[in-house]
């Protein structure tokens, strides 16, 4: 398939869900999911900013941004408790 094709569908599906918002409930939770996957990955760049001076250093990859961003502020507690006794 074309680049232009592709590009032209995914410009147009998103002008359709700008217009007529997501209805249904599946692409609601996929984009909430997102959503909070990008938020934990920011937790995880913080905490990875603000830790470096006392050693602590988690990965941010697919779980670890999942668990920091659906359980939030514990869940990052609960990485770094696992990171430090742990492993």
């Amino acid at each position: 398939m074309e680049p232009i094709i592709v590009i032209s569908v995914l410009g147009g599906l998103i002008i359709l869900m700008l217009l007529f918002g997501a209805p249904f409930k599946p692409a609601r939770f996929v984009g909430q999911a997102a959503i909070k996957l990008i938020i934990g990955a920011l937790f995880l760049f913080f905490l990875n900013v603000a830790g470096n001076q006392y050693g602590i250093h988690v990965p941010i990859n697919f779980a670890t941004s999942a668990v920091s961003g659906f359980l939030g502020i514990p869940g990052l507690f609960a990485l770094v408790a696992i990171q430090l006794w742990v492993i």
